[in-house]
């Protein structure tokens, strides 16, 4: 956060971005948790399946590190592609499928919000040059 003077505009979205990223992060925790009261056989061994590849970013993200949101964007996806199918394919999942994807697709959002937030350069932008006649 350098170059950035406390309480000003760009530090209170910065840290608000972060926030609404670890939180994100923290309910699809919740959410994939949720799957130990699923009607699944193994269903201890799949959420922890599940679990394991979410904290592997979570330290970096409540610590704000550009990078790790950067690279939490990649985590998302199987996430992602697992909620559709099994939304699609088990209705006795369906429910909890379905909060998976939202879920996911949140913290995909607050991720890409955090990064558009802190990347160099964001200030108003300079008038765009006239167009040639």
């Amino acid at each position: 956060m350098t170059g950035s003077v406390p309480g000003s505009t760009t530090t209170v979205k910065r840290a608000r971005c972060a926030v609404l990223a670890a939180m994100s992060a923290l309910g699809l925790l919740v959410v994939i948790a949720a799957l130990r009261t699923a009607p699944l056989p193994a269903n201890l061994y799949l959420c922890l399946a599940w679990l394991i590849p979410l904290l592997l970013p979570l330290r970096g993200v409540l610590a704000g590190s550009r990078r790790t949101h950067a690279w939490a964007t990649l985590c998302v996806a199987p996430y992602v592609i697992a909620g559709v199918m099994e939304t699609i394919a088990n209705p006795a999942l369906r429910s909890l499928a379905a909060s998976i994807v939202f879920a996911s697709l949140a913290w995909f959002a607050a991720l890409i919000r955090y990064l558009r937030v802190t990347r160099a350069g964001t200030g108003p932008r300079p008038p765009a040059p006239p167009a040639p006649a």
